[in-house]
This record gives structure tokens, C-alpha cells and sequence, in this order.
């Protein structure tokens, strides 16, 4: 099968290829740019230029699948890079891939598109559940809204579907490789102590949720993917500060409401600052990590053949490759 990626030099893209051309797959992947090139090319990949950020006059190469994993990715910041990204950028491509002649489009979005603004509990959902495309996160609501566009894009030849992976974690992702720092220097705390049950999906697990939605599944529907056992959030960054010989028993704990309060208070800082990063805390994380928040993905596991192979366990070990260097 020749297959599209984009996003394919990126955390889940890097780990996506290889396996894709170990499969016998042909893979091209969107490249902006000559150093991402010689970051696709070794992956196995045939880099095309084009930007998600500007689609005009792109063409789609002729192949057989689509996997977009691009996107906009902050914590804080204004809307319009979010929505031209994601949303606007989304369209394009599913634009361009329609008149390529694609058959399937398999679309990276988020478990995160279910979290309301109120900060409520999110306990076992399954794929009923409301998503909210006007969320005070762009980020929330960009991915909430793209999959929408992409779903409603089903038609008879041309197959959409969407994987929804909650935190996505494993060797290079950027949560695990700062922990050490926050940890260190005092300025991580949990939230609620963090002993909430919490739903994960190592990046492994989440690309083989992608491989086998190439050959299975219903078009128009989105499939939640996690890890097979759920943890705490404490549980989850435990395990990977132990990694670094990192203790968590001090680490300080503030209510919800209060770290809701600091993440505003940081993104108002990092904007008179005209800071082009992201704060240290953002409602949009606090969101994202502060709250219970399981899934249930039998529908993968009955539909797609999902697995998730890798178990937490695996998961850990599979830092030990990197664990002399300065990042998890």
C-alpha cells in the first residue's frame, strides 16, 4: 500500500514509519522544509513538501491512505494558529486527498476532545460522549472540530476514520522529558495529589492503532485507543521519575479550582511578556491532567483488532535506551 503521513519526522511519526515500511508500505511524508527531509528519509520515508500551514496548491501524491498526525500543539497561546492549523489546514488536506483518489483517511485526534470546560470528571467514556468544539482550549477545540470536518467527510470510496489516543507518552515525549526539571527546581506540583484514575497510551500502542486502521473499521466513526491497564496520574509519574532516581513523596499538591486560577494568571504573564512559549502552567493542562479521566476503547479492540501490545511495564523499559542522557 502506498501510504501519506504527515507529522511523520514528529514524536509519533518517527516511531510510525519504520513500522509502516517494515510492513512492505510505501510511505511519503509531508516535509516543509530540507532538515525535515533528512529527518523522514532515514525512517524509510519519501519526503513531499508542503506545509500544514499553508496548503495552496499542494498536490497529494497518488496513494492509497492518508494518516494526518500533524498539528498545532501548545498548552496557552491566541486561537488563530490553532484553527488555521488544524481546522482550515485539516480541510485542505482532506480536499487534496479526495481528488488524489485516497481511499481511507485516518486522522490523529485527541481522547482530550470530551473534556468540558468545567473541569468534570470523566469516568470509562465511550465514543457516545459529547465532544466540545468551543472549549476555552484552542487546543481542545480545534481537534474537536477538525474531526468533526474529517468524520463528516465519509462517503462511499473515500473512508474516514479517527483515533482517539488519550496522553500519549514514551521515550522523547515532551511531558516525560521534563519532568526531571520540574521536579528538580520545585516547580512541579500535582493536582487533587493526583490520585485519580487516569487513561494513557503508549506511542507504540497508539501506531498500532493507526496500522490497523488501515484494513479495519467504520468509516465516519472515531475509536478511543488507551494502554490495557488504567493507572493514577501519581501512579504515571512515579514510574517515570523513578526513571531519572526521582522521588515524588514530597512533591507539593494544590485543589483544582486553585491550579485553574495560576494557569490563567501564567497565561496572562506569558502574553504581556510576549512570550512565544509556553507558560509553565496553562488551563488547557490543567484540564488536561487534573482530572479523572478514563476511556473505554472496547470498540478498537472489537472493530480495528486493537491490542495495545505494549504494556506499562514494556513501556517503562523502553526508556532505558536514552535514560544516560538528559531527557527521559
Amino acid at each position: 500500500m502506498k501510504i501519506f503521513v504527515t507529522g511523520g519526522s514528529g514524536f509519533l511519526g518517527s516511531r510510525l514509519i519504520p513500522k509502516l515500511v517494515a510492513e512492505g508500505h510505501e510511505v511519503f511524508a509531508m516535509a516543509r522544509s530540507s532538515p525535515a527531509d533528512d529527518k523522514v528519509l532515514p525512517l524509510g520515508a519519501k519526503p513531499v513538501r508542503g506545509d500544514m500551514d499553508n496548503l495552496s496548491g499542494f498536490e497529494m501524491p497518488q496513494v492509497d491512505a492518508v494518516m494526518h498526525l500533524a498539528a498545532y500543539f501548545h498548552l496557552a497561546g491566541p486561537r488563530a494558529p490553532y484553527f488555521r492549523v488544524n481546522v482550515n489546514g485539516t480541510k485542505s488536506l482532506l480536499k487534496a486527498a479526495q481528488k488524489a483518489g485516497v481511499s481511507s483517511f485516518i486522522y490523529l485526534t485527541a481522547a482530550a476532545v470530551i473534556m468540558d470546560d468545567r473541569g468534570s470528571p470523566v469516568r470509562n467514556a465511550n465514543e457516545s460522549a459529547r465532544t466540545f468544539p468551543r472549549s476555552f482550549s484552542p487546543y481542545i477545540a480545534s481537534k474537536a472540530k477538525s474531526e468533526a470536518g474529517v468524520l463528516a467527510a465519509n462517503r462511499p470510496g473515500f473512508r474516514t476514520i479517527a483515533i482517539r489516543p488519550p496522553g500519549i507518552w514514551g521515550p522523547g515525549d515532551a511531558f516525560s522529558r521534563n519532568i526531571p526539571h520540574a521536579i528538580e527546581s520545585g516547580q512541579f506540583a500535582f493536582i487533587a495529589r493526583g490520585d485519580y484514575p487516569y487513561s494513557t497510551c503508549h506511542v507504540d500502542n497508539v501506531a498500532e492503532a493507526l496500522i490497523c486502521a488501515l484494513q479495519r473499521g467504520e468509516g465516519g466513526k472515531a475509536y478511543f485507543v488507551r494502554d490495557t491497564d488504567n493507572t493514577t496520574f501519581r501512579a504515571f509519574v512515579d514510574g517515570l521519575a523513578r526513571l531519572q532516581g526521582l522521588s515524588i513523596d514530597k512533591l507539593r499538591s494544590v485543589p483544582y479550582s486553585v491550579a485553574f486560577l495560576m494557569g490563567r494568571m501564567m497565561e496572562i504573564g506569558a502574553r504581556l511578556r510576549r512570550s512565544g512559549e509556553d507558560p509553565p502552567l496553562s488551563r488547557t493542562m490543567v484540564r488536561m491532567i487534573g482530572r479523572e479521566f478514563t476511556i473505554d476503547d472496547s470498540a478498537a479492540r472489537d472493530e480495528l483488532g486493537y491490542v495495545g501490545k505494549v504494556s506499562r511495564e514494556e513501556g517503562l523499559a523502553s526508556y532505558s535506551s536514552i535514560r544516560s542522557g538528559p531527557a527521559i
